[in-house]
């Protein structure tokens, strides 16, 4: 392989120096060459030569030399390697032009953060683009779009996936290259229903590692001595062992066996290669762009390797791939294992060793001449011809073609949805079958953004009809996990809360006939509370008001022990048993104890219209204490404790009819936000800045209708009286005279009423004035010269607001009649009511 690539490089370079005339007629050639694309996927591109950008329309001077010397390596390839396929060089462009594919790669840099690491630009391309399977699978393609108009359209080949994501990897400084090369016939028409959804639970796989923790440090069994010749027969045996137990699978498993490809090894497909040495990769790593998953160079369904080429330069596999990819070597400056196109050209690698040297040292006067005249000499890939990749927000939001993409994998379907594109706030749905051929449905899970109700996840299983559903905190009743079986039924319902509640609850568990609780960090030290009913628990409006102590049996709550209370005065549980009447204290244990102290209660019966109150005796409380002396406690301490333990029984029984209501208003809360789901459209998404715009420029459009309207309406009299009046036209006769006699009337009260006020306000700045008046005659002798000054320009100021007052009552006066009078004209002169009044 050595001495054939040697010879390789021999004869090119021969070729290049001896063809100079052929080289010529060849640039001519590419100069005037107009390659004819099919015209469905121009009209898909709606674009015409004139008005694609120039440079995808003509070949500078540059990209013609670099057309001749890949047309010229191409032929000097065939006929050194007549068995291998030709190379992918300068492919058809969407204007019908050739182009060499290295100057289709444009490192695009990108203000999206989604996009600054190669996981964001692997599932953006993955998802922004849908697959334009190959014309043929064994064939290369002849066309090679640009990723501008990739992204216009979002419809590519595997091989301008790879070109898009190259260019973006470029430009966030990765060592990227496109690969051409073949892989399995999954991989290339990206089929993965043989594969399990990465949404999935996988616990099989928790259970295994659990069991292998703990027999990690069992006795390893006795070694066992068996045969090899035995051996030898069992391998013989095998291959029927195998068909015996295919014949014995099940149907679904069997279906799931695939024919074999026969294609396998000859399908082509494109993907990324990423070397190590930049953005801190340590290992080379391939990219599935289909996908957007990566594999270890090593992967199983790469299977070989034609090509790579990057934006810089051109190389061709020189290695031996019939085991796959597992052993080949990534150094592309071995001439011996990559053939460049290039020879002499800058790399990515040596543009990332000077720029780490930079620094370091400083090249001599000489040593920089030589470099110089070595890049004079050497040819440097052309400008890239594509224009600029603009990938804006919108298209990170929207994401999928359409906003919608759905995926098939292993008994299993995962839809997505852009953000606001469905009206419920869905964006994943992952269906789980039981079956291959995905006809019996097993679990649907959904996941939410953006709803008012704050529900991220719901879980619907549809083997037991269990529907669980999370949410975030912040939303009413500080809920965050709800199981139930169904809304309108009465039937079980788990909740889990935020542990910032107001009683510390954190979970409550309803089934019929029993309500369990559970807290956190409460000062009582409470954490349990079980409660069963005498019948069915019922959540609907009609059973709120019944009476609770009716409906208990029996109240059981458990505490945490409390330090600062010696053990027998510390209560672990308290039983109220309603229905008998009892009370049931068991204390917690002491340390050199192990069995508790308990004390039962019977309450005496309250006083009746038969029946006078019973007694409390004695004889009401069996005890059992550990550790405490013979004597017996008094009467009036145990009555102490039954009163305090009663009230903490009617405190109990009203919580616990608070919580049945709370039960009640959560399930009729989620059965009124399933009714009318609204969405939060925030600001910071173009959804919602264009929700907000537009719903800004209706209440503007609004509100100039409105303004209109009233400056219409205060030009009309009549308009206030024709509504309250409810009248209508045509009017009447009648309608017309109690108009004009209504206005006339409403009018005048107004004259008389503007009069009143300005005489009002006459008199009391009057009565202002002479009140001043008398306190300057009562106090005149002990004034200071300051308060003389100020009772001047009151009587001043009072004075000129007297005479104004007085001005304008004269003018209303003198106006009033004149008013009147205009009044009475315009409305015999109005056209709704002048036919009847000259009548």
């Amino acid at each position: 392989m050595e001495q054939k690539t040697a010879d390789f490089r021999e004869t090119m370079e021969t070729v290049l120096e001896s063809e100079e005339d052929e080289g010529r007629e060849l640039e001519k050639t590419f100069r005037n060459t107009q390659v004819s694309v099919p015209r469905q996927l121009l009209l898909s591109l709606n674009m015409a030569d004139s008005s694609c950008p120039e440079s995808h329309r003509i070949n500078s001077a540059a990209q013609i030399r670099l057309l001749t010397f890949a047309n010229n390596f191409q032929r000097q390839f065939s006929h050194m390697y007549p068995d291998r396929r030709p190379l992918l060089l300068f492919p058809t462009n969407e204007c019908g032009v050739q182009k060499f594919v290295s100057t289709t790669l444009r490192a695009t840099a990108t203000v999206q953060p989604e996009l600054f690491t190669w996981e964001g630009c692997a599932e953006f391309a993955a998802s922004f683009l849908s697959l334009e399977p190959l014309d043929s699978p064994i064939d290369l393609p002849s066309y090679l779009f640009s990723p501008a108009s990739v992204l216009k359209t979002q419809r590519a080949t595997c091989f301008e996936f790879a070109t898009l994501l190259c260019s973006l990897l470029l430009g966030v400084n990765y060592d990227a290259y496109c690969v051409s090369g073949y892989a399995d016939k999954e991989m290339c028409l990206l089929d993965q229903s043989l594969q399990d959804c990465p949404l999935l639970d996988t616990p099989v796989q928790s259970v295994i590692s659990e069991e292998s923790q703990e027999n990690k440090y069992k006795e390893k069994p006795q070694r066992s001595l068996k045969s090899h010749f035995m051996t030898q027969e069992e391998q013989k045996k095998k291959p029927s062992a195998e068909a015996a137990l295919l014949e014995n699978l099940k149907p679904d498993e069997q279906g799931e066996q695939r024919p074999v490809d026969r294609l396998r090894g000859l399908r082509l497909h494109c993907w990324v290669l990423v070397l190590s040495g930049s953005r801190s990769v340590q290992e080379n790593f391939f990219i599935d762009p289909l996908t957007g998953i990566s594999y270890g160079t090593a992967a199983a369904g790469f299977l070989g390797i034609e090509s790579v080429w990057n934006n810089h330069n051109y190389y061709v596999n020189m290695q031996d791939c019939r085991s796959g990819c597992s052993d080949m070597v990534y150094d592309l400056e071995d001439v011996n294992m990559w053939e460049p196109l290039l020879f002499g050209a800058t790399s990515k690698k040596q543009l990332i060793h000077e720029a780490l040297n930079k620094n370091l040292y400083k090249m001599t006067q000489d040593v920089q001449e030589e470099l110089e005249e070595l890049e004079e000499q050497a040819f440097e890939m052309p400008r890239s011809w594509v224009s600029d990749v603009s990938i804006t927000k919108k298209d990170l939001e929207t994401r999928w073609p359409g906003g919608h993409k759905l995926t098939r994998y292993r008994k299993a379907e995962l839809e997505r949805f852009a953000p606001y594109l469905r009206p419920n706030g869905l964006i994943t749905r992952l269906v789980s079958y039981k079956d291959l051929d995905c006809t019996e449905v097993l679990l649907v899970k959904e996941w939410y953004q953006h709803r008012t109700d704050h529900l991220e996840e719901r879980e619907v299983n549809k083997v037991d009809n269990a529907t669980t559903e999370r949410f975030k905190r912040g939303r009413r009743f500080d809920l965050l996990f709800h199981r139930y079986e169904s809304l309108t039924t009465d039937g079980a319902h788990e909740m889990k809360f935020s542990s910032i509640r107001v009683d510390n609850l954190v979970q409550r568990l309803v089934s019929p006939g029993e309500m369990t609780e559970t807290f956190e960090r409460r000062a009582d030290s409470l954490y349990y509370r079980r409660v069963n009913f005498g019948r069915h628990v019922q959540f609907s409006e009609e059973h709120v008001n019944s009476e609770p102590a009716t409906r208990l049996l029996q109240v059981v709550e458990r505490f945490h022990r409390n330090s600062s209370k010696p053990a027998n005065e510390d209560v672990a549980e308290r039983v109220f048993l309603l229905a008998q009447r009892r009370i049931e204290v068991t204390y917690h244990l002491d340390a050199d104890t192990f069995i508790p102290s308990h004390r039962s209660f019977i309450k005496p019966r309250e006083a009746t219209e038969q029946k006078k109150a019973e007694d409390f005796t004695q004889d009401m409380v069996s005890s059992f204490m550990v550790g405490l002396s013979d004597t017996p406690v008094k009467t009036l301490i145990l009555y102490e404790m039954l009163v305090s333990l009663m009230k903490d029984e009617e405190m109990v029984v009203h919580q616990i009819e608070e919580s049945l209501k709370e039960v009640r208003d959560i399930v009729s809360c989620r059965e009124e936000e399933e009714g009318d789901i609204q969405l939060f459209f925030s600001p910071w998404t173009t959804t919602g800045a264009a929700r907000a715009r537009s719903k800004r420029q209706e209440m503007e459009r609004q509100a100039a209708e409105e303004q209109s309207w009233l400056h219409e309406n205060e030009k009309d009299i009549l308009a206030p009286l024709l509504m309250r009046l409810d009248i209508t036209d045509p009017l009447s006769a009648d309608d017309a005279k109690e108009l004009h006699q209504e206005c006339l009337s409403e009018f005048k009260q107004k004259l008389v009423e503007d009069a009143n006020l300005i005489q009002e306000r006459y008199q009391n700045e009057t009565q202002e004035l002479q009140k001043k008046q008398q306190w300057y005659h009562q106090n005149q002798l002990d004034m200071t010269e300051q308060q003389e000054d100020e009772y001047q320009t009151y009587c001043s100021d009072r004075t000129l607001q007297i005479r104004v007052a007085m001005r304008r009552l004269k003018m209303h006066q003198e106006e009033a009649p004149l008013k009147y009078q205009a009044l009475d004209e315009r409305l015999r002169e109005d056209p709704r009511l002048a036919p009847h009044l000259l009548s």
